[in-house]
């Protein structure tokens, strides 16, 4: 293969395994075979690198409070501003740990390790009001999130964040609360309809007693749990929690159902039943292990098809950091990713519901497309907006907030925008090959194939700098 063929594969590749490449590193690359690649994404950190923004022991620590004021009937006042005191932290810590994740994507090393954990943190969709949860849980996903799918699916399910959020708190012999029962195998492993609703109830009976103590550590209480026969999917056993995991892992539907959710995500919103099931027996025969998965897929010369190159619609999160990847951004005030996420429909560790994010088109509608569009320019022209013509009413919004406060003289300055970023474009235009030119640079930015309207738009640029605020401003950009 030539060089000019593997530079498009190795892109293909990194803007779907990761979150983009630099032109540098995409040179680089070209130049080995497309399976050490792919093992090079695979390669498993040094050092642990779980997200560390909670301090678990002092989480611990107000969470035991916590349940001891909850416990009580009546709180004096001091009690009453204590226990506010603590969920108001929560919340803020709560904010910073979304920064924490969406940050570690945009610096990471690993990038597949990343995009594996936001894949899986989709899958397992989950809300706690609790950070020290939610981060244990990101943290799982992180870790086993290219190991083993058996050992991933169990340790989710005894993450108190998941047994909180689906109500197994309250599953209790004689009480069964299905609730987890049923999204275990629905949204986790078979799908709807591969299953019966004898199937969920007994499965219930197997998952009583799974909880967690006050400082958040998973504990089987063994007084809670039935310990009566169960039938369940046609087998007879006095069976237990993990003894319902590994009869769904026995399944070939889970399998498949695991690799259609994989092909949706990393290679195509439609879904070739053939590619799925070749998938889907790749991974049920390697025991369900992860990275199998996904080097058969990035093996398969279908992945580099010209049907799944330049055709998905970049969730919130990849387009946030993506760009923020690519031109090296620093957010003065990083709160602003949140606002960023909300806007866009993607809040991280906020999903919708259980069934999580839908993604595809609906990530797009017209008022999304347009701040998605605005974007780039804000971010990469040093937070500013950059006007050459009339601003439409929504830009004059912005204009006229920016200029509320300041005074006569500073009225016709340029205005600064909400964004308050600042992308390295020194750090960004070393890593492009000296001689390069507009075309060649649209070429890199843009998954799509280019037509005539993009290449006669881009041919009489004369930077590399205005260029790519052009290009990044396109609809074209929001694909991959």
């Amino acid at each position: 293969m030539s060089t000019k063929d593997n530079f498009i594969k190795v892109k293909h590749l990194y803007n779907r395994a990761g979150f983009g490449i630099s032109y540098s590193n995409l040179q680089k690359l070209s130049k080995k075979n497309i399976h050490k690649v792919i093992d090079g994404l695979l390669e498993e950190p040094k050092e642990d690198d779980s997200l560390k923004l909670v301090d678990e022991s002092e989480e611990k620590r107000q969470l035991l409070v916590q349940a001891g004021l909850y416990a009580k009937k009546d709180l004096n006042d001091e009690e009453k501003k204590m226990r506010q005191e603590i969920i108001r932290m929560q919340n803020e810590i709560s904010k910073d740990l979304n920064i924490a994740f969406i940050s570690k994507m945009i610096n990471t090393e690993h990038p597949l390790r990343e995009k594996m954990t936001l894949f899986w943190h989709g899958h397992f969709a989950c809300r706690s009001n609790n950070p020290m949860y939610a981060q244990q849980l990101n943290n799982i996903q992180r870790k086993h999130g290219l190991g083993s799918f058996k050992t991933l699916l169990v340790e989710v399910s005894k993450s108190p964040a998941m047994l909180n959020y689906l109500n197994n708190q309250q599953n209790k012999k004689g009480k069964p609360n299905e609730n987890f029962a049923r999204e275990l195998m629905e949204l986790f492993t078979l799908g709807r309809g591969k299953y019966s609703e004898q199937d969920i109830k007994e499965s219930a009976r197997a998952f009583t007693g799974w909880s967690y103590d006050k400082d958040g550590t998973f504990i089987f209480r063994k007084n809670q749990h039935d310990e009566g026969t169960k039938t369940f999917f046609g087998k007879v056993g006095n069976f237990e929690g993990e003894n319902i995991i590994d009869i769904i892992l026995e399944k070939p539907e889970t399998a498949e159902f695991i690799a259609r959710k994989a092909y949706k995500f990393f290679v195509n919103d439609t879904p070739d039943e053939t590619h799925v099931k070749e998938l889907a027996s790749h991974f049920y025969n390697s025991k369900y292990d992860i990275s199998e998965l996904m080097k058969k897929m990035f093996s398969a010369d279908w992945f580099y098809n010209s049907e799944n190159v330049g055709t998905k619609i970049k969730s919130p999160a990849e387009f946030l950091v993506g760009l923020s990847r690519e031109f090296f951004v620093t957010y003065n005030k990083p709160t602003v990713l949140i606002q960023l996420q909300s806007s866009l429909g993607q809040y991280l560790f906020n999903p919708p519901n259980v069934a999580g994010w839908p993604g595809g088109q609906s990530w797009i509608d017209s008022s999304s497309l347009m701040l998605r569009m605005r974007i780039p320019s804000l971010v990469l022209n040093d937070g500013e907006i950059d006007f050459s013509g009339k601003a439409d009413p929504e830009d004059e919004a912005v204009i006229a907030l920016s200029r509320a406060g300041t005074n006569n003289a500073n009225a016709s300055a340029k205005p600064k925008s909400y964004v308050n970023a600042n992308a390295n474009w020194p750090k960004f235009l070393s890593t492009l090959p000296r001689g390069l030119t507009p075309l060649a640079l649209t070429e890199f930015l843009l998954q799509p194939r280019l037509n005539d309207k993009i290449t006669n738009m881009v041919s009489d640029n004369k930077g590399l700098r205005s260029t790519a605020v052009e290009i990044t401003s396109m609809p074209e950009y929001q694909l991959c």
